[in-house]
């Protein structure tokens, strides 16, 4: 919150500062320098210790805390009388001028226009089905981790929960106030089905690789003919949810209940949920067969794969012997039956 309010700040420095503070604080001194010559030329001597004091005087009668009985000639009270009235139109003006920043602010906050001020968050950039429900897996996912969407909307779809802010996707200022730079990861998903909106989300991952190299991207693609160009972008992870769905649906027709447990695994909630964790030094050595007998025994986890590097081993052969800093892929109850192995989640920019 503080980072928001200091990025809302910033916005509207120059603006208020300019239109209020400035021009208050000069008409302010003047008014306060001319009724303390006033004052000092009508009842009091000519002396710098009695200008000092008028001074002092005429500011405590601006804010309202000024000695009427410091003046006893009628144009002494109507001098005090015109810095009573002056006070309280300062008053009214600073009033309404924090009045309307704090306006300014929440209605910029609803409009999507301010800017999100999170770390080791997920960006979602665009907006369809697919952004609907993952964002509704995230909701439930049992890190608590942070949601911003970037989309070009008067209003946010995604409802309560989820921090919205209205913009371009390729513009640096919106990705940016989306927290891009401070970022676990960042998901494009396209508007539509088109070619086109495969060609916008190339730009938006440029975008966001030049401008955070560090933080995991995740694209969604239309047309799998397009995935080698999404590779030249240095994009960490495509998926054509198309292909994706076709071959799911090839095994189910093939070997009935495999959607239904893939969803189970892949989805939030209650049940056996996946899991990457990092293996510990003491694993090291180990064969496949005496990490899977460990994992039940301690953790009530089913092994599935093995990471290490940039490769992903599912099934490995018995002779596959554990090396120091490979994680592995896991199906278990709940991350706190994992403990104490960490998790392998990303957590922010790793560059």
């Amino acid at each position: 919150m503080f980072k928001r309010l200091r990025w809302h700040y910033k916005r509207i420095r120059g603006q208020f500062g300019g239109r209020v503070v400035r021009p208050l604080l000069l008409t302010s001194s003047v008014v306060v320098v001319l009724a303390t010559l006033g004052v000092t030329l009508a009842e009091k001597e000519t002396t710098l210790s009695e200008f000092g004091r008028s001074f002092y005087w005429s500011v405590m009668t601006i804010l309202d805390a000024g000695d009427i009985s410091y003046v006893s000639t009628p144009a002494g009270w109507a001098i005090h009388w015109m810095l009573a009235i002056f006070g309280v139109g300062v008053l009214v003006t600073a009033t309404g001028a924090v009045v309307g920043v704090v306006i300014d602010f929440l209605m910029k906050e609803g409009q999507g226009m301010g800017a999100s001020g999170y770390e080791g968050h997920i960006v979602v950039c665009g907006w369809n089905s697919t952004a609907r429900d993952l964002i509704e897996e995230l909701r439930t996912d049992e890190y608590g981790v942070k949601v911003v969407l970037l989309h070009d909307a008067e209003r946010s779809p995604a409802g309560d929960g989820v921090y919205f802010v209205r913009g371009d996707a390729t513009n640096d200022e919106d990705l940016e106030r989306a927290g891009v730079p401070h970022a676990a990861a960042a998901i494009v998903c396209p508007s539509d089905t088109t070619d086109a909106a495969d060609m916008r989300s190339i730009l938006v991952v440029l975008a966001i690789e030049a401008m955070a190299p560090g933080v995991r991207t995740v694209v969604e693609v239309n047309n799998p003919r397009h995935v080698p160009h999404f590779e030249r972008t240095s994009v960490d992870e495509v998926l054509v949810t198309s292909r994706l769905a076709s071959r799911l649906l090839a095994r189910t027709a093939m070997y009935p209940g495999l959607s239904a447990l893939v969803t189970d695994i892949v989805s939030g909630g209650e049940g056996s949920e996946l899991y990457r964790v990092i293996l510990p030094e003491e694993y090291c050595g180990m064969t496949i067969d005496q990490l899977s007998a460990r994992m039940r025994e301690d953790h009530k986890a089913t092994l599935l794969a093995v990471a290490r590097g940039e490769t992903t081993y599912s099934n490995p052969t018995k002779d596959f012997t554990l090396e120091f800093g490979d994680q592995v892929v896991v199906v278990a109850e709940s991350l706190g039956t994992l403990l104490p192995l960490r998790s392998a989640r990303v957590t922010g920019p790793t560059a």
